[in-house]
């Protein structure tokens, strides 16, 4: 039986950490309830509110790393003071994405081909994400059997093309023309803050390269009840809004 954390005892780790503190966050499935389909996520009522209170810390960051694009993200209304991390590290909100290479661009059209074919052997309800240098297979919403078979033969074809990175997540595969991971992007955003310590929080396999890539004196949170290298484990986004909104609390009393 899985045992989960108790989101104000967590809170309290994470208040007596030392500071300053960065905050990385993933959406989906931990900001956001998982939903059939992605284009209807949407923030867990109270989580807003919750975020900005705890922005007002001036030694607390708060970061959004997520394998959704920027663009993406934005429609979420996240406060610009809340650094957004997309595409699993290659965008950060206010800064340009270096050009893909033209070698880039062939391999990314050619996974985008093969992508396409993928969600027509899935059958009815798969569909195809694109991003700036990445393309998804999403099949949540399709047949298991004929989307496990897609999925499979998909990520074999995409292993025969150098240079592709592949990201296995729920009812999701991502093929990426340029490698890219959260586990790089929280350790370079640490580093260029400065920050003591460094608070992962993350539902699902693209997040275990951020809990691999922290440190001891850093605090990694699972949310659900996969597999994880994560210190701690949360419930579900419900347990990660009432933790924010006590470690928002305590500061505020210590």
């Amino acid at each position: 039986m899985t045992r989960y954390d108790d989101p104000i005892e967590l809170a309290a780790v994470v208040a007596a950490a030392v500071r300053p503190t960065l905050i990385g966050l993933d959406v989906d499935g931990v900001l956001a309830p998982i939903v059939a389909h992605a284009g209807e996520a949407r923030l867990l009522e109270g989580v807003s509110e919750a975020l900005s209170a705890l922005e007002d810390d001036e030694q607390i960051h708060i970061a959004v790393v997520s394998g959704r694009s920027i663009a993406d993200l934005d429609r979420f209304g996240f406060s610009p003071g809340i650094a957004l991390i997309g595409s699993h590290g290659m965008e950060t909100r206010g800064r340009s994405m270096p050009r893909l290479s033209q070698e880039e661009i062939d391999r990314l059209d050619e996974l985008s081909k093969l992508t396409t074919n993928a969600a027509a052997e899935a059958g009815k309800g798969a569909w195809v994400e694109t991003k700036p240098a990445s393309v998804v297979l999403h099949v949540r919403e399709a047949d298991a059997i004929t989307s496990e078979s897609a999925i499979q033969s998909l990520r074999a074809a995409a292993a025969a093309i150098d240079g592709t990175a592949i990201k296995e997540g729920s009812a999701v595969l991502e093929l990426l023309a340029r490698p890219a991971d959260k586990g790089s992007a929280i350790t370079l955003y640490k580093a260029e803050l400065g920050a003591a310590t460094t608070v992962f929080v993350g539902d699902d396999v693209t997040d275990e390269d951020a809990f691999a890539a922290l440190g001891d004196s850093d605090i990694t949170i699972k949310v659900g009840d996969a597999v994880t290298v994560a210190n701690y484990r949360l419930n579900d986004p419900h347990d990660v809004l009432r933790w924010i909104r006590q470690v928002h609390e305590v500061l505020q009393t210590g």
